[in-house]
């Protein structure tokens, strides 16, 4: 969607300096930040692009504010109440209301590791599906403006660039996001030219490889 919350490619957030050693939870809660988006993912109320759009609903300032798990929670509280496995009461008071009963979690402890290394839910699918480009065509990504979620980012729309691979058929994240149908389609990489993308100034060996659905792309 158009906001802050399609960061890339924008300027004025300063160098990005890589954090040497850097442990894989800062704090304690990080972890349980993550430990919590599983459990409440394994309930299957919602899925990986309604997820990510539920964090693209954060106020402007506050996405701007927030670190990168503390977006994970406030986006999983929203999924949470949508899909009434919680009240807004309940959160707000961080206890169950009275009389409620308590469910049976669908991810067991022992189940976790498995989890964690496996693959988890895949996105392709095996269906008939005619591609409308192939390796080597020249493709333009369409200028379009969403309020809803999108995998085009901002930084690439209307320009020019070349499909380097068919990945095959995937589901379409713009509608799955919405519950709309999966619509699956065919998925490509495709090589846009750094200069194709930030002018003149941009160096002239860099470039920049985007997974790209048929619906972002036309010819070019």
């Amino acid at each position: 969607m158009n906001g802050v919350h399609d960061m890339g490619g924008m300027h004025g957030f300063g160098p990005i300096e890589p954090e040497r050693d850097e442990p894989v939870f800062h704090a304690r809660w990080e972890g349980r930040a993550l430990a919590l988006q599983l459990a409440a993912g394994a309930w299957r109320k919602w899925n990986i692009d309604a997820s990510r759009h539920s964090r693209e609903l954060i106020p402007g300032p506050e996405y701007l504010r927030m670190t990168y798990y503390e977006k994970w929670i406030a986006g999983l509280i929203e999924l949470l109440v949508q899909t009434g496995l919680v009240t807004r009461t309940e959160v707000e008071k961080g206890r169950p209301a009275p009389g409620t009963t308590k469910a049976v979690p669908p991810l067991t402890t022992a189940q976790v590791p498995d989890l964690l290394l496996s693959r988890g839910v895949q996105y392709t699918r095996d269906v008939q599906a005619t591609p409308r480009y192939k390796a080597g065509d020249r493709v333009r990504a369409r200028n379009i403006h969403p309020t809803g979620h999108t995998r085009l980012p901002r930084y690439a729309r209307g320009h020019a660039g070349v499909i380097r691979h068919d990945h095959g058929v995937f589901v379409f994240p713009d509608t799955n996001a919405h519950f709309l149908g999966e619509q699956p389609q065919h998925l490509y990489s495709v090589r846009f030219e750094a200069r194709e993308l930030w002018g003149e100034t941009a160096p002239a060996q860099d470039a920049v490889h985007l997974d790209l659905w048929d619906s972002y792309l036309d010819p070019a």
